[in-house]
């Protein structure tokens, strides 16, 4: 395992530290590593974005936090907003997996999801981890051009149906196909998209379409929504068994020959 701050430089970790912090202000937020007294906060989140049962252990995640795992909430006038989970993995190499990043609904789309990430990276990079992982929808487009477009995160992995059924308030009823993206936290591609426009797409061999709000859509029009889960999930095995990737494009994927390393692995 790599020693704190091993191969990366100090640069790179001052310059995700002060990244951090701007997007925490910009958000009005303050991330705070949980303590014994933010455990409830942090479970509060989660369950307000899928569901009482889903409510994880408080002393699980104490001991992950104790452990020194992601375990944080987002801080907003004394009140939790936003929260996340992670922990270190090394199936492919080592790395952060970010299992759960929640923000209350109404306060979506203020930042605070991209400072949790932002968090998530410094405190990363300044622990010697350079990469990141987690699993997400491709049929939400939000979290496609967040994830890719805002981050500069790639696709390394699809698993139809990757946690079998789920019973949590979003995704019950529903097939849980997953992508997994890999965030190479100092890597030009996310860089550049930290500190400028979104990463954009060069030329596609083929174009996958996504729903506008394919959440939406489940709660209100399931058979429509199992329409789309079908001819999507249908489109994205052809192309990946074919050796392409994707990466954002306006409205959902562009498709590519396959370009990079594969990487190895929860929304």
């Amino acid at each position: 395992m790599r020693t704190a701050g091993s191969e990366i430089a100090g640069t790179l970790v001052d310059g995700a530290s002060h990244e951090a912090d701007a997007a925490a202000r910009a958000a009005d937020v303050e991330i705070r590593p949980a303590t014994l007294d933010d455990i409830g906060g942090v479970q509060d989140v989660l369950a307000s974005v899928w569901g009482p049962a889903q409510r994880v252990q408080a002393n699980l995640l104490m001991a992950m936090a104790h452990a020194g795992a992601t375990v944080a909430s987002a801080v907003r006038d004394g009140l939790p907003v936003g929260a996340c989970v992670g922990f270190l993995g090394w199936k492919g190499g080592m790395h952060l997996h970010s299992h759960m990043t929640a923000v209350r609904p109404g306060v979506r789309a203020s930042g605070v999801g991209y400072a949790l990430k932002l968090w998530q990276r410094a405190v990363c990079l300044g622990n010697g981890i350079d990469e990141i992982r987690w699993t997400y929808d491709p049929l939400v487009r939000r979290n496609a051009y967040f994830n890719l477009a805002k981050l500069g995160a790639r696709v390394v992995d699809y698993g139809p149906d990757f946690y079998g059924e789920m019973d949590d308030i979003v995704n019950a009823g529903d097939r849980s196909d997953r992508f997994e993206v890999s965030w190479a936290l100092g890597s030009p591609t996310a860089t550049a998209a930290l500190g400028g426009p979104p990463v954009t797409p060069g030329a596609a061999t083929r174009f996958v379409r996504l729903p506008e709000d394919y959440d939406r859509m489940r709660r209100e029009d399931p058979a429509a929504a199992g329409s789309w889960r079908e001819r999507v999930r249908r489109e994205i095995a052809e192309l990946w068994d074919a050796g392409m990737r994707p990466v954002w494009a306006s409205g959902g994927y562009a498709f590519q020959p396959e370009t990079g390393p594969r990487g190895g692995e929860s929304d």
